[in-house]
């Protein structure tokens, strides 16, 4: 058995399980007991609950992955949100494996797995919670897919879809490239930094190669710790066969919504080449109001952390994603002021400079 299996195999999933990395503390010990009693999944590889901090409950990676008591608490979050944001109620007839928000591309969900439960999934109903059940059928899917010449990029996501056997993904890959109107296919998983170990050989020769459908992959990195030398090579891997790697941060309370812990996060994700693409204000799903910050949060940090204090590669685009696509959460935070004839603008140091008012 490859080590990537092994590691989805012995799945950190149990407080017992749990109690031979870190000291539990009474109230993760409440969490765990209470998500058992709701048949609510939790747990990671045995790599990532290594790097938790045995000895601190508020460790970064020890609150995304262990349940909380506070996922009962429910003031925020939509009930059937899923279903409302992927637009699954309206009379358009598709599989229940395609999310749509946009005319040209869309979601295609092929597991419900991952190799990681995150506290903050968005598809906390299917993936967690387990109150949905999609029909993952993959060739009603690619079907649908044929049969609309407009979709030209296909996200394929889950779960995590790097969870199926390599035979399964080169099939999808394939299919997908057979479809003309497919310029482009995307992977959103999270293995790079929960599994590294995933990116074998096989996998590689997979994903290798110049083709007229190229494969992009965004990948989910929320602390600096979750960096480490293993996913430093598997993201070398990957750039080796052709793939670019995004990153598509979400904004959580109390793991990186502070100004040092926000820039040492997308510094760091530049050392090893993972490219910031979005920061994500936390979905309105079910059980999630604990990690949410005031809205202006994540454009306070990009100001404040980001812009002039390090390289604009650093720089995520701050969004939330709704029913009706992602829309961007950034103030103009560099406008002063205008009149007739010029803008007064501001940089991070708060000096100013002043540019023409173009008429139109």
């Amino acid at each position: 058995m490859e080590e990537w299996m092994m590691q989805l195999e012995t799945s950190v999933n149990t407080l017992e399980k749990l109690k031979k990395y870190i000291h539990v503390s009474p109230g993760e010990k409440e969490g765990i007991e209470e998500a058992a009693k709701r048949n609510v999944r939790w747990g990671t590889t045995p790599y990532f609950v290594a790097l938790m901090d045995p000895e601190d409950p508020n460790c970064p990676i020890r609150r995304q992955v262990i349940p909380s008591v506070l996922e009962n608490e429910n003031r925020y979050g939509v009930e059937n949100y899923l279903e409302w944001k992927e637009n699954r109620l309206t009379d358009e007839d598709r599989p229940e494996c395609i999310a749509r928000q946009y005319h040209d591309r869309i979601a295609f969900l092929v597991t419900d797995v991952c190799a990681m439960y995150c506290r903050h999934c968005f598809r906390k109903e299917l993936v967690v919670i387990r109150g949905l059940r999609f029909r993952f059928d993959i060739e009603e899917g690619l079907q649908w897919i044929r049969e609309h010449h407009e979709i030209r990029d296909v996200l394929v996501t889950g779960g995590d879809p790097f969870v199926l056997s390599d035979d399964k993904i080169e099939y999808l890959i394939a299919k997908l490239r057979e479809i003309p109107h497919v310029e482009m296919i995307r992977f959103g998983t999270r293995t790079p930094i929960v599994l590294p170990q995933r990116i074998t050989p096989g996998l590689k020769k997979v994903l290798s190669g110049n083709h007229r459908v190229p494969i992009w992959i965004n990948t989910q990195c929320n602390h600096p710790k979750e960096i480490t030398e293993q996913t430093a090579k598997a993201v070398y891997d990957l750039l080796s066969c052709g793939i670019s790697i995004g990153n598509q941060a979400v904004l959580l309370k109390g793991i990186n919504d502070d100004i040092d812990t926000f820039k040492e996060l997308h510094q760091k994700l530049l050392t090893i080449r993972i490219r910031p693409y979005y920061l994500f204000y936390c979905e309105p799903a079910p059980g999630i109001d604990h990690f949410r910050t005031p809205v202006e949060k994540g454009a306070e940090l990009i100001r404040d952390a980001i812009r002039g204090h390090t390289t604009g590669m650093a720089q995520p685009m701050y969004v939330v994603a709704t029913r009706i696509g992602k829309i961007m959460l950034m103030p103009y935070y560099s406008y002063v002021e205008k009149n007739d004839e010029e803008y007064v603008v501001r940089n991070f140091k708060g000096e100013t400079t002043t540019l023409p008012n173009i008429p139109e």
